[in-house]
């Protein structure tokens, strides 16, 4: 296999990364392998493939069994860890799956995890269950390295933070943990605005499922990070059986090369939604990195590349108002999920991070009057004509009831 040149530029790597291989084979477009089992020609070759496999590392030979490895899988892998600046990637049935192999593995260095809220509901729930065995310390961005016990195995943040877009500075996360592996989940940035590897983080973590994906219809998880780490993230997903299915692979690695595109398209839509929003009557506050204040730290240019196409906002009218948006909006789809070609609008109190402890949730400012917004590639005009007569109609119904 031809070596990847990773000095090519960020969107010649969308295109050209883990194809290498493809000119030797005398192939153009990604092939598909959905193999389940692999014939085996050579018995002892093909049990100590199986060994090798069962312990983390790659096949000797042949792959055995598509639980163990899958070549449309592994291209994509390489495709991806390329583009993050990391050694390996290793991909899940799910971003879920991912998180919680990164959680099974870390366990065996230690069983004590430091973590910075807000997080993903569903990997903050996680973690707050007790369900692995770990115990959890969570910490203010400041806070970590006076969270760190002998015992710690990891340190976990979420920049942009989902869903209040809170930014955390990663040197900082990386000089405060010291020798304790720092893990990123970097979903909303993607590589095209962030690369936490630069920043010293061990592992970088993708719910492939948003961005990556891109189209709404891929669940995915990958986590780009180290050979050691991918070594110990390989072991835990063969026993758990959380690979990931190779069709989603090949959607996967299909749609990189439009990923910077997508991701500036919409990066620059959501710039002109949050520039209105902000002077909205029914806004209170518009949470979004290129708005004007809202990048104290400086990260903007020094560790992302931009802002993203996501933004929270908060309603003068609370949770009723946000349900009265959500019902009324006709273009943007209102449901759960983030990344897609198309607008989703959410609301993360009673949604995603409905599993969340309550108190928690509210110290991590997801409110009742928050809503989330993922822009789409459709046109800024169009999305805004949509979300101002949504507005209008709650700032409507809540004059009908101050007025009663």
């Amino acid at each position: 296999m031809s070596k990847p040149n990773t000095a090519l530029s960020i969107e010649t790597q969308a295109v050209h990364a883990g194809r290498e291989v493809l000119h030797e084979q005398g192939v153009h477009a990604l092939p598909i392998d959905l193999s389940s089992t692999y014939p085996l020609h050579d018995l002892d070759e093909g049990g100590r493939s199986l060994e090798a496999m069962a312990m983390g590392g790659l096949p000797i030979g042949s792959p055995v069994y598509s639980r163990l490895y899958n070549p449309t899988t592994a291209r994509y892998e390489q495709a991806l860890a390329q583009m993050e600046g990391a050694e390996e990637a290793v991909a899940f049935g799910s971003g879920m799956a991912a998180v919680t192999a990164c959680l099974m593995a870390a366990k065996q260095r230690g069983g004590h995890v430091v973590a910075v809220r807000p997080l993903y509901g569903g990997t903050d729930h996680l973690l707050a269950s007790g369900m692995l065995g770990l115990e959890v310390t969570w910490a203010a961005a400041d806070g970590i390295a006076a969270a760190i016990r002998p015992d710690t195995a990891m340190v976990i943040v979420e920049t942009p933070a989902n869903p209040t877009l809170a930014m955390v500075d990663l040197d900082d996360v990386v000089r405060q943990a010291g020798k304790v592996p720092v893990l990123v989940d970097n979903t909303f940035a993607t590589p095209i605005l962030q690369n936490p590897i630069k920043q010293g983080v061990t592992l970088v973590l993708h719910s492939a499922t948003k961005f990556l994906g891109g189209h709404g219809d891929v669940l995915a998880g990958i986590v780009a990070t180290n050979n050691d780490w991918a070594t110990e993230l390989r072991k835990v997903r063969v026993i758990t059986g959380n690979v990931l299915h190779p069709l989603a692979a090949y959607l996967l690695h299909r749609g990189l090369p439009t990923l910077p595109l997508r991701v500036r398209a919409q990066q620059a839509g959501a710039q002109v939604i949050a520039e209105r929003l902000a002077r909205h009557p029914a806004v209170s506050a518009v949470h979004f990195p290129g708005l004007p204040g809202q990048d104290p730290k400086g990260l903007l240019g020094r560790q992302m590349k931009g802002p993203g196409s996501l933004m929270a906002f908060e309603l003068k009218g609370g949770f009723e108002a946000a349900s009265v948006v959500m019902a009324e909006v006709k273009l943007m789809t209102a449901a759960v999920s983030l990344g897609s070609v198309d607008t989703l609008i959410q609301h993360p109190a009673a949604l995603t991070h409905r599993v969340v402890d309550p108190a928690a949730r509210e110290h991590s400012g997801v409110s009742q009057s928050l809503m989330r917004l993922s822009v789409g590639l459709e046109s800024p005009e169009d999305l805004w004509a949509d979300l101002e007569q949504a507005l209008a109609k709650a700032m409507a119904k809540q004059a009908v009831g101050t007025a009663r």
